[in-house]
């Protein structure tokens, strides 16, 4: 499978962007997603997950609340809506697939995803 994120730019405190991660390949649908993000300097974190039945998601503390995950199966595309962006929000943010039957790790490690997508740039202004 292979993931393209989308959807980065630069906005102010306050404002609001909505992520997407087009996957191309077989099974979107069978597959838990997450997003992850890494800030200049820092290692790279976990965000939100959603389980490939949408009936299960998990968050960072530092985002529940003010993100929301979503995906659409029929489309093959996974989704972030971001409000309340804050400053410490400023990122690199990475979507990622599991895609093995029996993944190891919990939802909020990037050691369970198999699939990286490439970045999309999110810059918040104070």
């Amino acid at each position: 499978v292979q993931l393209q994120a989308s959807g980065g730019g630069l906005v102010e405190a306050g404002g609001s962007l909505r992520l997407s991660c087009a996957a191309s390949g077989r099974s979107f649908s069978t597959f838990s997603m997450a997003w992850f993000r890494q800030a200049p300097g820092k290692e790279r974190e976990f965000v939100a997950a959603m389980s490939w039945v949408r009936t299960y998601t998990e968050y960072a503390d530092s985002v529940k609340g003010r993100f929301t995950i979503s995906r659409d199966n029929a489309d093959n595309t996974l989704y972030l809506q971001m409000n309340s962006l804050k400053p410490e929000d400023t990122a690199l943010y990475s979507c990622a697939a599991n895609t093995a039957p029996r993944p190891s790790g919990t939802y909020r490690t990037s050691t369970r995803y198999d699939a990286w997508g490439s970045g999309t740039l999110v810059t918040v202004s104070s």
